[in-house]
């Protein structure tokens, strides 16, 4: 079985959309493409340099193969084209017919059945970069993806393209290594592990302020205001009592 490593760019709330450039990926009105770029520098380089230093093959979601196959088949200056160019390419994808990209196969069907396939074949590390849609599916299955290697920048975008939202699945990881840049990007690679239990820092003897506080905050929740338009519509608004 070959390690499935995802490899992402982040914002601090957690934005992966273009990070590399405006025209890379607009949809939803975005507007803050490229906002990795003048973060970099070589420390970023040499951690990257490392994870795709050895042999590797890409699993790839449509969009971000389109924009790959765009891009570095062209880009013979840049010192990580061969290595891209030359790994072979799973692209995950029902509406992509012909891949234009060298050494390039479509994976078809239910996504976890097809990588896990993918995951058994012969062949070396299995790399996810970009692809945030792909990534949110195979975070849901528990067992596929194996590494988080996450580039966090420092910087805010406020919207955007997220892999980990709202109804992600239950997962643990353990910090295996850490790396800051000069300009404050932490890369941190995490690998898959069991999830800690959940505890609790409440006293063993509550307070009647901390009994009462989960009871008013039921009562918030079941607390509703009706309003209407000459009673021919109704909307519900519940109100959340405050902690």
């Amino acid at each position: 079985m070959r390690r499935l490593a995802v490899q992402t760019f982040l914002s601090l709330d957690g934005v992966t959309q273009a990070p590399g450039g405006p025209e890379e990926d607009p949809t939803g009105g975005f507007a803050h493409g490229g906002w990795t770029v003048n973060y970099w520098d070589d420390v970023m380089g040499q951690v990257i340099g490392e994870a795709m230093g050895g042999p590797f093959d890409l699993l790839l979601g449509r969009k971000t193969y389109e924009i790959f196959a765009a891009h570095w088949p062209y880009a013979k200056d840049d010192p990580f084209a061969a290595r891209l160019n030359d790994a072979t390419k799973y692209v995950v994808s029902s509406t992509l017919k012909k891949p234009t990209w060298q050494n390039s196969t479509i994976v078809t069907g239910n996504i976890a059945v097809g990588v896990a396939r993918v995951k058994t074949e012969d062949g070396h590390e299995l790399q996810v970069h970009g692809s945030s849609q792909l990534v949110r599916a195979l975070l849901e299955v528990r067992g596929l993806v194996d590494e988080l290697r996450l580039l966090i920048f420092p910087v805010v975008l406020g919207r955007g393209k997220r892999i980990f939202g709202e109804g992600s699945t239950l997962a643990g990881y353990d910090l295996v290594s850490s790396t800051a840049s000069t300009a404050g990007v932490l890369m941190l690679t995490y690998r898959a592990a069991a999830v800690r239990p959940a505890g609790s820092f409440a006293l063993e003897q509550p307070t009647g302020a901390e009994i009462e506080r989960p009871r008013k905050m039921e009562r918030g929740r079941a607390e509703a205001v009706w309003e209407g338009d000459d009673g021919e519509k109704a909307v519900k608004i519940s109100r959340e009592a405050s902690p």
